[in-house]
């Protein structure tokens, strides 16, 4: 059965505007703003993840440093060309907005915690299966999800324990299902020149994968534009 577009790429983030929203880009007169979300994280971190709005789904004071919001929407990927290389920069694309009111201090807890996405794509480069020195089983895994009018989002994603050996020898085509939550990570990029840059890596931490039954699975992957270099990973902190 075809699937729809939209559940190729879903979640729904509950969060704080972190920082100022600054002017995207226009389409058809439409202004897009960025902003960045900080969703909390059970163990009391925070991830600060890139929002891109358009402005007719809110009015200036809605995002305000500090307001609670709850967004649906997709988490989608574009080419960046910077210092001569391609980059592959990621962003949630809201499609719905909600102003939450403020809350009593000991509700603070579960609703600010809501940090849920679901994708459906293809396996789109061979997935890379390491251990820490610990010994934790991890897989980076980078994925294409569909998208309208003939586009994909290519999405890296992080598996753990056994679903990082589950995935680790999947071959590239294989459509998967997964759903966890988005994460951010800062790290450092050592460049040729030994000038080390600070960077903010994003992508999604799988907590359920699952295969999906298609007999096309491997259909037109050849010629897909991947950025090579994409967001490394490293264990979660």
């Amino acid at each position: 059965m075809e699937k729809s577009l939209l559940e190729n790429n879903s979640l729904i983030l509950v969060g704080r505007v972190a920082d100022d929203k600054k002017f995207s880009h226009e389409i058809y007169d439409e202004k897009f703003y960025t902003f960045n979300l900080s969703v909390a994280r059970l163990s009391g971190n925070t991830d600060l993840i890139p929002i891109t709005i358009s402005e007719r789904l809110f009015k200036d004071d809605d995002l305000a440093i500090g307001k609670q919001i709850k967004i649906e929407g997709q988490f989608r990927s574009y080419n960046t060309y910077e210092n001569e290389k391609n980059r592959l920069y990621l962003t949630v694309f809201v499609k719905e907005f909600e102003l939450l009111e403020e809350q009593d201090e000991d509700i603070d807890s579960k609703d600010e915690l809501t940090n849920e996405i679901s994708l459906i794509g293809y396996i789109c480069k061979p997935p890379i299966y390491r251990q820490t020195p610990f010994g934790r089983e991890i897989s980076d895994i980078l994925i294409a999800v569909n998208r309208a009018y003939n586009k994909s989002d290519y999405i890296p994603c992080i598996a753990w324990g056994r679903n990082a050996r589950f995935c680790s020898k999947m071959e590239v085509g294989t459509e998967i299902k997964v759903t966890g939550r988005i994460q951010s990570r800062s790290y450092e990029k050592k460049h040729e020149d030994g000038t080390v840059e600070e960077r903010v890596a994003y992508e999604v931490s799988i907590s359920n994968l699952e295969l999906v039954d298609n007999d096309e699975a491997t259909e037109n992957l050849e010629n897909a534009d991947v950025v090579e270099e994409n967001n490394e990973t490293t264990e979660e902190n």
